[in-house]
Order: C-alpha cells, then sequence, then structure tokens
C-alpha cells in the first residue's frame, strides 16, 4: 500500500502546547475559585474543549451540565489560551524537521486538532500554514477525538483512502481517534504514555523522522494485517 497522506495533530505533537494548556486550565480552576488535581490535568491531555471545561467545573464542585455556564468558562479558557499561544508557542523537537521533510516529499497533508480553529489559526502563526492542505478543527466536525470523525474528515477534504493514511499522534485520545478512523498511528508521546495496540507503532520522537520510515510504518502495519487474515483463514 502506497502513504497517501501524513495526518498531524498539533498539541503535544507538533507544538509544546500541552505546557500552556497546564496553565490555562489551572488558572481556569482559580477562576472559578478552585484548584485541578494533576490526575484529571493528565486524562484531560488531547480532550475537547467542552469536555475539559466541564471537567474543571465538575472538580471545583460546579455544575458540569449547566450549558451557559459552560459556554462562558469555555469563552474565558478560550481568551486565556489565545494569549499563552500568541506570546509563546515552542516546537517540539524535530517537528518542524518533519513537516518540512513530508511537505519537501510532495504528499499531502492534514493537520487535525481538536483545539478549535480560532485558536488553532493562533498557533498556525508560529507553525506556518504552508504546511498543510487542509485543516480540520475541533469546532469544525460533529465529534471530535476520540471519535473517529476528525481524521474521516481530514481524508475526505484530501480526497485519499483514509487506510492509506498516517496519523502522527501523541495522546491515548488522538491515537483512538486515528484508529477508529482507519489510519495507521505513529505515537510519539509527550505528557502521558500511550499504551501498544491495533495499528499504531510508537517512537520517542519526532528528531530524525523520515518520509521512508513513515512509508515503513503503513507498510508494516499492512503487512501485520495481511498476515493476520492469512492465519484467520488458514484456520
Amino acid at each position: 500500500m502506497e502513504l497517501e497522506a501524513v495526518l498531524w495533530d498539533m498539541d503535544g505533537t507538533l507544538v509544546d502546547s500541552e505546557r500552556l494548556w497546564d496553565v490555562s486550565l489551572a488558572d481556569l480552576a482559580a477562576h472559578l475559585g478552585g484548584t485541578l488535581s494533576a490526575a484529571t490535568r493528565e486524562d484531560l491531555v488531547g480532550s475537547s474543549l467542552r469536555r475539559s471545561v466541564s471537567t474543571v467545573r465538575a472538580e471545583v464542585g460546579l455544575d458540569p451540565a449547566d450549558e451557559a455556564a459552560v459556554h462562558a468558562d469555555g469563552r474565558w479558557l478560550l481568551e486565556r489560551t489565545k494569549v499563552l499561544f500568541a506570546d509563546d508557542l515552542p516546537w517540539r523537537p524535530g517537528a518542524r524537521e518533519a513537516l518540512a521533510a513530508v511537505r519537501d516529499a510532495g504528499l499531502a497533508t492534514a493537520l487535525v486538532t481538536s483545539t478549535y480553529r480560532e485558536l488553532t489559526d493562533v498557533a498556525l502563526d508560529t507553525i506556518g500554514r504552508g504546511f498543510f492542505d487542509v485543516t480540520v478543527c475541533g469546532d469544525e466536525v460533529p465529534a471530535t477525538k476520540p471519535d473517529p470523525a476528525p481524521y474521516r474528515r481530514a481524508a475526505e477534504l484530501l480526497g485519499v483512502d483514509v487506510t492509506a493514511c498516517v496519523a502522527v499522534e501523541d495522546s491515548p485520545t488522538g491515537t483512538r481517534s486515528a484508529v477508529a478512523a482507519g489510519a495507521t498511528v505513529l505515537v510519539v508521546p509527550s505528557e502521558v504514555a500511550v499504551p501498544p495496540g491495533e495499528r499504531r507503532v510508537l517512537r520517542e520522537g519526532l528528531v530524525g523522522l523520515t518520509v521512508d520510515e513513515l512509508r515503513m510504518v503503513l507498510l508494516g502495519d499492512a503487512a501485520a494485517r495481511d498476515d493476520h487474515r492469512t492465519r484467520a483463514d488458514a484456520h
């Protein structure tokens, strides 16, 4: 199977923004009169804005199902995070070089993130829009990660078969989304460990990543699935 596209996660994969979310989520908890535990913060890595806000509200003893309050707190969190993104958005090691290598190879590319469009656009001022043919944000799909909708939408916009794509992810939530969509995943954990599983290859980081290695990720997964089917047929 030929590699047709590379689908990139953003937070924690390309940019070290999870550390900035650490700050803004802790600030939201303080704004609401409480504190955010380390365990809850870890659980929120890769989550949607709505789930993050509802979880923080529950953590500090407020109603997580109050729609008006969740919306208002979500706006507060977005505005706080936009300030942090505009001020300092550091690259993950090797990320810019990996993006450039994929672009230079002429492969189709997409940015697939749970982050909302208005905040993603701030991040793209640092990352560079020219690295991506399309971008899919958390407020542009009917359901976000771990639902498969974001990755399916990215493949649809690119006009490629999602099973011929490699997604690059750092979180369990994002990995589940890409696998459920049918992509093969190169997992580069940052804040939270990602367990081994189907259609995923774990790598320590993006430093030194080559296009040939991405092709091998897809080919290795396809070969493993063919071998599994062959053994199943034999029985």
